[in-house]
């Protein structure tokens, strides 16, 4: 779906339109501090193990930086749905990032020229960040919302 199906959708679509705002403000949000935080874990560890922590670092950075994207992507491919259908989507997702992260660093564990500790470290601190600055980004975001009248 193109940008200005999105924004004809967006437009029909109350709900998706507020979680495409949403979506955009946290890509933006997440692009803009992660990489940096990662780029640091790639400095730190490249001083502190050499080879092995440049690749450990460089391989969690971009495993929890895909990891960030692709909720947002599921945000943006479910936003015109019903939101009961946005949650399933959203654990699903959550349920096959997971799958897929465990499968990774079980492929990765064996591997001596990536040095463990930098790999781990990293998508934590990429993961954390990302987190921070999505939910930060998501309480700046206005959303409207109905406060129903107290009895």
């Amino acid at each position: 779906m193109s940008e200005t199906e999105k924004t004809v959708e967006a437009e029909e679509n109350p709900h998706a339109k507020v979680v495409l705002q949403a979506a955009n403000a946290m890509t933006k949000a997440s692009l803009k501090l992660v990489p940096p935080a990662v780029l640091v874990c790639i400095v730190v560890f490249t001083i502190l193990n050499g080879l092995p922590g440049l690749l450990g670092s460089v391989v969690g950075g971009v495993l929890a930086i895909v990891s960030a994207l692709a909720t947002l992507g599921l945000m943006r491919f479910s936003a015109g749905m019903d939101p009961m259908f946005v949650m399933v989507i959203a654990l699903g997702g959550y349920v096959l990032k997971i799958v897929l992260l465990f499968g990774a660093l079980t492929l990765l564990r064996g591997v001596s020229s990536i040095h463990p500790m930098a790999l781990g470290v990293t998508m934590i601190v990429a993961i954390l960040v990302a987190a921070a600055v999505e939910f930060a980004a998501f309480r700046k975001t206005k959303i409207p919302t109905i406060i129903p009248a107290s009895h």
